[in-house]
């Protein structure tokens, strides 16, 4: 997640308190390429993180509602939330 001013913050709300955010971009976005095998691995680290995640329903309520594409979010795949829609 990038860097936002603080005037765009208020908007964003929970995004700011998410265990992500020092985790770093590479463990919850895969690169196109990326093989099944480091795929589980890297998915699996960051539900790690997510766990723990004082926002972690707003973070999957978001992706559940947006309809987030890419990623890990809220403790959920890709494939799992298309799953659960």
């Amino acid at each position: 997640m990038s860097l936002l001013s603080e005037h765009t913050r208020p908007a964003l709300g929970w995004r700011f308190r998410g265990s992500c955010r020092s985790a770093g971009e590479f463990y919850f976005f895969a690169p196109d390429d990326e093989p099944s095998h480091v795929r589980r691995r890297r998915e699996a680290a960051a539900k790690r993180i997510c766990a723990s995640c004082p926002v972690l329903t707003e973070c999957r309520t978001h992706a559940m509602l947006s309809r987030e594409r890419h990623g890990v979010w809220g403790g959920l795949s890709e494939r799992e939330r298309r799953t659960r829609r």
